[in-house]
């Protein structure tokens, strides 16, 4: 059976069976069924999503990297550090060698040139919509060097003002909200959506779609608690003023 016939017969595309197939995917539960009715196979799709579960990797990222490949658009919070998309090579080298890892130089250099690759890709003017919402503690916490620090935060700046993407900030004035940690929401041209959480060494790729509901709910939420595009603008350029003047302004200044 082709895929576009299975596909059909299973309301999905053709290339959405192409990416099942390939194990770019892997099938939701209700999916599993259809395609287990769909071919006649007694029910060993149903049994194998519940046997192998497909939620958690060893090389977690590794998975969840070549979604965002693929995405139509990216959705993402985050917690404690700068997404690796948007991160200068020298932010990222100064992470990796605080990161307590011995990494060798030539892992380092190997590293960082492969993140800057993959933030190029995804944010070049023909990747996917992007929306970002960073915690004040991502601008706040020094990684490197204040020098460092200024250089990346300018740079979060200038690619604010090329409308790139959305960016937007949550303010410790802003109290407790729905997130922590990392979360990334992505949709696709021609599967269903995914989220990708991620803990210390761990991650999750997540397609239920009560799960998927309420992390959109919470990114929601979250969004709604954040400053606006152009005051989170305002809030990461005088964050960026006060390293490279060698003051941290405290939040309320920066909002004045």
């Amino acid at each position: 059976m082709s895929q576009e016939k299975l596909g059909a017969l299973v309301f999905v595309s053709g290339g959405y069976i192409g990416q099942l197939e390939t194990a770019v995917r892997v099938p939701q539960l209700d999916l599993s069924k259809r395609i287990d009715e769909a071919l006649s196979t007694g029910g060993v799709l149903e049994r194998l999503h519940s046997l192998l579960g497909f939620t958690r990797f060893s090389d977690y990222f590794e998975h969840a990297s070549d979604h965002e490949a693929r995405a139509l658009t990216i959705s993402e919070y985050a917690g404690q550090i700068v997404p690796g998309v948007l991160q200068t090579p020298e932010y990222a080298r100064a992470l990796f060698l605080d990161a307590g890892t011995i990494w060798t130089e030539e892992q380092i250099v190997a590293n960082v040139a492969s993140r800057m690759e993959r933030g190029q890709r995804i944010t070049a003017p023909d990747g996917p919509e992007l929306w970002f919402i960073l915690d004040e503690a991502v601008l706040r916490r020094v990684i490197g060097s204040r020098r460092i620090m200024a250089h990346q935060l300018r740079h979060l700046a200038e690619m604010a003002r090329l409308r790139r993407m959305v960016l937007q900030v949550v303010t410790f004035e802003a109290g407790a909200h729905a997130l922590s940690g990392l979360l990334c929401l992505m949709t696709f041209d021609d599967a269903p959506p995914l989220a990708y959480s991620e803990s210390a060494y761990a991650g999750q790729l997540l397609d239920d779609p009560q799960m998927l509901a309420k992390c959109h709910r919470a990114y929601d939420l979250t969004r709604a608690t954040a400053l606006s595009a152009r005051a989170s603008l305002a809030f990461i350029q005088s964050i960026a003023e006060g390293y490279e003047s060698g003051k941290h302004g405290s939040a309320a200044n920066s909002m004045a």
